[in-house]
């Protein structure tokens, strides 16, 4: 179980020179793919799967636009990855065992995607609090909000409430005992 841990961390290591040298896109693109989630490209309606079939081309062609990190490995340590993409209008996040509210928090903060994001799914991320799912509210272009299976959730009306507050434009669908 270490192993996988240390291995996972490896994974999620933030290559700048990388990022700098193939652009934004492709290192994260590499970097999801490398911890098993996927992604869409803009003008595709396929999913990107296979790391040795990613696209290649001149840099910047390719635009991520949403992310599937269903059962991947991803964790806070690589959301550096995620600061250049300013075309993604879709994550879902669906049993990550990594992701917690320092990641919720961190994507939040994220100027590119406060600007882009548009529907977020979180799904059976045993580790989100209620304290995560309210720092969302910096998302503020963030128009869908599907919240279903986190344990973490103990305050649901107050959450929701704050969140309604900060967002008005934003449709919550809850599917949480």
């Amino acid at each position: 179980r270490a192993f996988w841990g240390w291995l996972n961390a490896a994974f999620n290591k933030v290559d700048y020179e990388r990022i700098e040298a193939v652009g934004p896109d492709r290192a994260a693109a590499e970097w999801l793919l490398r911890c098993g989630a996927l992604v869409r490209y803009q003008g595709s309606h396929k999913w990107q799967q296979d790391y040795n079939g990613l696209p290649t081309g001149p840099l910047g062609k390719y635009k991520i636009e949403a992310i599937n990190a269903t059962d991947s490995c991803i964790m806070y340590r690589g959301f550096d990855y995620l600061d250049g993409l300013e075309h993604v209008i879709e994550i879902k996040l669906q049993k990550c065992i990594y992701i917690q509210d320092q990641c919720l928090q961190r994507l939040s903060e994220t100027t590119n995607l406060q600007k882009s994001l548009l529907q977020l799914k979180i799904i059976s991320c045993g580790n989100v609090t209620d304290k995560g799912i309210i720092a969302l509210h910096k998302l503020t272009n963030l128009e869908y909000l599907y919240l279903s299976d986190l344990p973490g959730i103990r305050q649901k009306e107050t959450t929701v409430h704050i969140l309604q507050q900060a967002l008005p434009n934003l449709e919550l669908e809850l599917d949480l005992e």
